[in-house]
């Protein structure tokens, strides 16, 4: 018998009532999406009320609704689910952020649009959340951060270089260091707005205007420095 089909014969031994997946006409153990949302739903208002180390899967059982069965067919342990968690905040976090780097416009009106859909970003507070969980738990689990960074964050520096380094071959930009460079540019354009966010010291999200003014300077900031000397 392989685990998971010891996992459900053990849950019903224990007198928990029966996983969906064995019910007429629902999908095989571990793979219906609503079964799985509720859980992840669940979890998601436990890590966020108690934290990962005082959460336990008892507290998540009774919060998502689910038996002890249901929740060890869909995930391993505490753990498990928790990266299962990050993952899906992080392809939230980066949808569709990078739109603005693939657009044919003037350089700075690039740049521009790009700044603000990054503070926006990063300054929301469904993803300043996420952010804290998972530079709460690196300590404990570094590896959960890196892999959070390495798909996240560093995917998107990759992109934003890649966007510099074409800008210039054109003879746009002139960059001797376009990692770091890239690195600069975010942090110019959440300037202030960002940190105070995250610390809870600003409890207020930032405005649309606020925004475009802090990236605007600091995309002008950028421009000055590597911006490519025109020939008389």
């Amino acid at each position: 018998m392989g685990t998971e089909s010891r996992e459900i014969a053990s849950s019903i031994e224990a007198g928990d009532e029966a996983p969906d997946c064995l019910r007429r006409g629902r999908p095989a153990a571990g793979q219906d999406p609503i079964k799985r949302r509720q859980i992840l739903d669940g979890a998601r208002r436990v890590f966020i009320n108690m934290g990962f180390d005082a959460a336990s899967m008892n507290d998540i059982t009774r919060e998502a609704g689910v038996s002890k069965g249901t929740i060890y067919v869909y995930f391993q342990n505490k753990e498990d689910l928790f990266e299962a968690l990050i993952e899906e905040e992080r392809r939230s976090i980066f949808a569709n952020l990078y739109d603005a780097l693939e657009h044919d416009g003037g350089l700075r009106e690039t740049l521009i649009a790009y700044g603000v859909a990054l503070a926006k970003k990063v300054t929301a507070p469904t993803v300043l959340r996420a952010q804290r969980t998972v530079i709460g738990i690196c300590e404990r689990m570094p590896e959960v951060g890196m892999r959070f960074y390495e798909r996240g964050p560093k995917r998107g520096h990759d992109k934003l270089m890649a966007f510099l380094a074409r800008a210039v071959e054109a003879g746009k930009l002139s960059i001797p260091d376009i990692d770091l460079a890239a690195y600069q540019f975010g942090d110019l354009c959440t300037s202030r707005i960002f940190r105070q966010c995250l610390f809870g010291y600003r409890t207020t999200t930032p405005s649309e205007e606020e925004i475009r003014q802090i990236v605007t300077a600091g995309v002008d900031l950028f421009m000055k420095a590597y911006a490519a000397e025109v020939s008389p």
